[in-house]
């Protein structure tokens, strides 16, 4: 038996006024259409609901017994619009920010105050991404934006903003032999050809363009790279450069993530700086995507 809501919510507001003409009032239908739904649920049922005679509307035994299950069925249904309603506005209103690390240099709260001045009921979700992703989540739907280096892999799925453009710094041990020579050089810094033959720390795999990038393979010319071990945290690079598992590469806002205790950082010359941008899915236009990106793109910019 299939019978729909509207037909009890007919039948509960006609057990309400026991007058047809006032309840197809309340109900905005006509008369007619109003007695013949009630004549097809009865039909569905197999049973009367009111009795009817020029006098006067009353309900019927049968009628009794399904009014309360009937305002009961209409009450949760309107119970679940309004939680179907309420779920939609904060879906329309959250937006997700992936990272991997904290991005630091006053990004979040600068971001976070654009995106708000533009749509007050914005709620920004922050969302920790293990390394093993570069896309911080937007490859698999998980984040609306995020935080991310370049490059990313598969990079025309995307459309991005750079926020901050950075020289690497090296992790190193405190006794390393370059931590010495770095503080006698007048920049403080050490070449990246000193430390081809240095073990190094890498991302994993799955990391693809982005493990290849901290590994600077582009520096190296025929040089591999000699792999210490794979780190997919800032707590365990600091943990492996700190045991002599090998050297990281780090941008120069993320150091202080890393350098502390035994574990220092020092400039590098001979290669490329780093670049962190805000990325979204490259159709996603989406509201608060779209103004979350632009805001990046000013703080990038040096902008208001």
């Amino acid at each position: 038996m299939d019978v729909h809501g509207r037909d009890l919510r007919y039948f509960a507001v006609v057990a309400e006024e026991l007058n047809f003409t006032r309840a197809a009032e309340r109900l905005f239908v006509s008369q007619p259409t109003l007695s013949k739904q009630i004549r097809m649920l009865e039909k569905q049922l197999g049973a009367c609901l009111f009795h009817r005679d020029r006098r006067a509307v009353r309900l019927t035994e049968v009628g009794e017994a399904l009014l309360p299950h009937a305002r009961g069925t209409l009450a949760a249904w309107e119970a679940a619009e309004a939680a179907v309603e309420k779920a939609s506005a904060a879906a329309r209103h959250t937006l997700v920010i992936g990272m991997s690390t904290s991005p630091g240099r006053g990004l979040l709260p600068a971001l976070r105050t654009r995106l708000v001045s533009r749509h007050p009921d914005a709620t920004p979700v922050l969302r920790q991404v293990n390394w093993a992703d570069p896309s911080a989540g937007l490859a698999d739907g998980s984040s609306d934006v995020a935080f991310v280096w370049l490059p990313l892999p598969d990079g025309d799925r995307y459309q991005y903003a750079v926020v901050a453009q950075e020289p690497r710094l090296v992790a190193l041990p405190r006794g390393h032999p370059l931590a010495a020579r770095a503080a006698a050089d007048p920049e403080g810094a050490v070449d990246f050809v000193d430390l081809l033959d240095e073990p190094f720390l890498a991302l994993p795999p799955q990391a693809g363009p982005l493990r290849e990038y901290w590994l600077a393979l582009d520096a190296r010319g025929d040089r591999a790279p000699r792999i210490g071990g794979v780190v997919a945290s800032a707590e365990e690079t600091h943990e492996a450069v700190a045991n002599g598992q090998g050297v990281a590469l780090l941008a120069v806002g993320n150091a202080p993530l890393v350098v502390r205790d035994e574990v220092i950082a020092v400039p590098v010359r001979g290669v490329s700086p780093s670049r962190l941008a805000v990325a979204a899915r490259r159709n996603d236009e989406r509201p608060l995507v779209l103004a979350y990106l632009a805001a990046a793109a000013k703080a990038g910019a040096g902008t208001s």
